[in-house]
């Protein structure tokens, strides 16, 4: 079988305009490829938007280092669906269109998920970012982009710094300093089942725990608790999706906080979970056999 990895010219090996944390990529196919070949199937990692790849020679595709979607969301998504139809993919395009805009994490809370105080913003002008910091009641915050990834058009700012411009929906949230003290524990799921936890903490005078700004990861074992807590967060899913990633942050009751359900091209830290690729090659597989 012919098995699609979808990714992004920013991500593929050779690619002039290269990013910097492709190596993960890099990572992810070292990972999966020998267990997908030991059970039949060929992994072949391909551009999302390369328009001479034609889908329906694929038995499956597998959305993975598409790291650049944020800035092109409605041309990402539309591809996705024609992938859908022409070939098996996971995650589904449905699951990758709610998850691609963070209100769903609005949705995660009315199901019970702990998150830290959020404020949407459908548009940044100056004075309404810095109002956040009356209505969330902190001197710091934290403005992300509602679709993005990667700390990507993120700013950490105090009351009083200068509001950059900020042409995108963003959600704002209190800055936590447990993201610098113990750092943001990540979840791996496969086929709904556990897969491995691992710890990311940011370089030393940072708070972006991503590879891209020096952050570094180690792998854990997870109290009964916090498992508990991360696995609540991936059930309330009524599809159980391939793959996915439960980032959370521990606040200061000592309950995890959902930072976010990754769904869509999470990095799944294989270096921290060695079983990874068999994992997921045992699950394509299944799903492939009985067609779900």
């Amino acid at each position: 079988m012919k098995i699609a990895y979808i990714s992004s010219r920013v991500t593929l090996p050779g690619s002039p305009s290269r990013r910097s944390d492709a190596f993960e990529h890099d990572y992810m196919m070292d990972a999966l490829r020998p267990p997908f070949a030991a059970l039949g199937m060929s992994l072949h990692d391909v551009a999302w938007d390369d328009p001479d790849v034609d889908w329906s020679s694929f038995d499956a595709a597998i959305i993975g280092t598409t790291w650049d979607y944020w800035d092109r969301i409605d041309e990402f998504l539309t591809t996705l669906e024609r992938i859908g139809t022409l070939t098996k993919l996971f995650n589904s395009a449905a699951l990758v269109r709610w998850n691609s805009r963070k209100t769903y994490l609005r949705e995660m809370e009315a199901k019970g998920a702990n998150l830290i105080p959020t404020l949407w913003l459908d548009a940044a002008p100056p004075g309404l970012a810095g109002s956040a910091f009356d209505e969330l009641g902190s001197e710091d915050l934290v403005f992300k982009r509602q679709i993005g990834a990667g700390a990507a058009g993120q700013h950490r700012l105090k009351r009083g710094d200068p509001i950059p411009d900020m042409r995108h929906a963003m959600m704002v949230q209190p800055f936590l300093k447990m993201i610098q003290d113990e750092g943001e524990i990540s979840f791996i799921f496969i086929d709904g089942a556990f897969s491995h936890a691992l710890v990311k903490r940011a370089a030393s005078g940072d708070y972006r725990i991503q590879s891209t700004y020096g952050g570094t990861e180690k792998a854990i074992s997870p109290s009964a608790e916090d498992l508990a807590a991360a696995t609540a967060i991936i059930s309330t899913l009524e599809d159980v999706p391939l793959y996915g990633r439960v980032d959370m942050l521990r606040g200061p009751d000592g309950r995890l906080l959902l930072m976010e359900l990754e769904l869509i091209e999470p990095y799944l830290y294989p270096l921290e979970g060695p079983d990874l690729g068999t994992k997921m090659a045992a699950a394509v597989a299944r799903r492939l056999k009985f067609g779900s």
